[in-house]
């Protein structure tokens, strides 16, 4: 009952209201556009570059569009050149003294670099959409599904419209963000990833209960488990190490006492900082040992046959997910230094009278932090690393389905979880404004206050 009154209670506050309605209007819009098929390709000959892209690589690409990549959609490249840009744009933040002067400059310089993400997409799209067209005859088995041939205006107008429609969805993420509720591009990938499950699951309902292999039971129990590891991939999201600061008092005269009994507050430094964007990383680094392994002077090697069939397109075997856990380990060290500022930290700290206890302002704070950070880091990493190969250990110890097996972990499930972290904050921020208890927390409900 306190749920349905706080859902009530959400459906009250008019702004809130219509920015949920805004939010799932787009989202309707980006889903029907992912059912949209190239022109020139005929819809009813897809099933083949469907089944060789229900697994591995191709597989996961597939997942995160939505199922748009294997309908030859309009949306076939996705969000994912958007997300590749921004990630180019904030590691050369790092080196390029432009960027790093936009970031400093406020409001303003966040649009110049959203202005420059912009344009990157559009360079990063104009690379793929060329890629992927090249591609789909062989993932088709053949050419008999282009009705007008493979012309050269078919992969001009094609091209275009992969571009157009990566640019209109992110135009459609950054309109949910501004008008509507939660971060728009998270959004969009984690409604593709979602609209998967219903057909993962009843493949992994048809390989236990159909085929008589484990039976309703052991649905049950995996079940069970896929809610335990959504609640540990929360922990990991949520966990943070509070470190407690105490702020001097301003005496009569002007100056600065330092009282232990003033005024305390915290800071939250999380256990995991860099989100999901060390799998990623890894996932990023991981096709290049099968592209080595397939090039022509190392194919029919011994090393080259090894490295494709081990990393090719295996996501589930041992070598590829033992690497994958060492490479992620590896890029949250690497990603949470470049992103927690912890001397920016000590400096602000410093400036605004605050202190650590038993810890000098200014160049030992910020070594303190620096060395908490790497401390929590560790078991973050490898709780990260846990999550993000648990699909594996699904598939080879379990025997689960591999569509239902990317459910239990990795990229795909640490977004959903985040989105609906960050989606619920944004909503319960709402409900506490106007006086009404929120969504992560429990109570009766508070009358509005005029």
């Amino acid at each position: 009952m306190k749920f349905l009154d706080t859902i009530n209670n959400v459906w009250k506050i008019e702004e809130l209201r219509n920015r949920i309605i805004l939010t799932l209007t787009l989202l309707l819009v980006y889903r029907f556009g992912a059912q949209v098929v190239l022109p020139g390709i005929d819809a009813s000959q897809l099933e083949g570059l469907r089944d060789n892209t229900d697994e591995g690589l191709l597989g996961l690409l597939a997942a995160f569009t939505g199922g748009a990549f294997s309908n030859a959609s309009v949306f076939a490249l996705g969000i994912m050149p958007y997300i590749s840009a921004s990630i180019v744009v904030q590691l050369m933040g790092i080196a390029i003294p432009y960027l790093q002067k936009l970031q400093k400059e406020g409001e303003s310089g966040r649009r110049k670099i959203n202005q420059i993400t912009r344009w990157l997409t559009i360079g990063i799209c104009l690379l793929q959409a060329p890629g992927y067209l090249a591609a789909l005859p062989s993932l088709m088995g053949g050419t008999s599904a282009f009705v007008m041939g493979l012309t050269p205006t078919f992969y001009i107008s094609s091209v275009l419209i992969l571009v157009t429609g990566c640019v209109f969805a992110m135009w459609l993420g950054e309109k949910i963000t501004d008008k509507g509720i939660g971060n728009g591009i998270s959004l969009l990938i984690m409604v593709g990833i979602i609209a998967n499950l219903p057909s993962s699951f009843l493949q992994e309902w048809a390989a236990r209960v159909t085929q008589s292999n484990g039976g309703v039971i052991l649905i049950l129990i995996e079940i069970v488990v896929w809610f335990v590891i959504i609640l540990l991939s929360v922990l990991l999201v949520m966990a943070v190490r509070q470190i407690p600061v105490s702020y001097a008092r301003r005496t009569a005269t002007g100056s600065y006492e330092k009282n232990v009994f003033g005024n305390r507050q915290y800071i939250p430094l999380k256990l995991n900082a860099s989100g999901v964007m060390p799998i990623i990383f890894a996932q990023a680094i991981m096709f290049v040992p099968g592209l080595i392994g397939g090039t022509a002077w190392l194919k029919e090697t011994g090393a080259g046959i090894w490295l494709q069939a081990n990393f090719g397109n295996n996501l589930f075997g041992f070598w590829y997910n033992l690497v994958f856990a060492l490479l992620i380990i590896v890029f949250t060290y690497f990603y949470t230094a470049i992103t927690v500022p912890t001397n920016k930290m000590a400096d602000d700290l410093k400036r605004s009278g605050g202190f650590i206890a038993g810890i000098r302002p200014g160049t030992e704070t910020a070594e303190y932090l620096d060395r908490i950070m790497s401390q929590i880091t560790l078991p973050g990493s490898i709780f990260l690393a846990a999550i993000a190969i648990f699909p594996a250990i699904a598939v080879n110890v379990f025997g689960m389905t591999q569509g239902w097996a990317l459910f239990y972990g990795g990229t795909s499930l640490l977004i959903m979880v985040g989105v609906a972290i960050d989606t619920m904050q944004q909503v319960n921020s709402y409900l506490l404004n106007r006086h009404y208890d929120g969504l992560m927390k429990s109570g009766k409900n508070r009358k509005a206050v005029a």
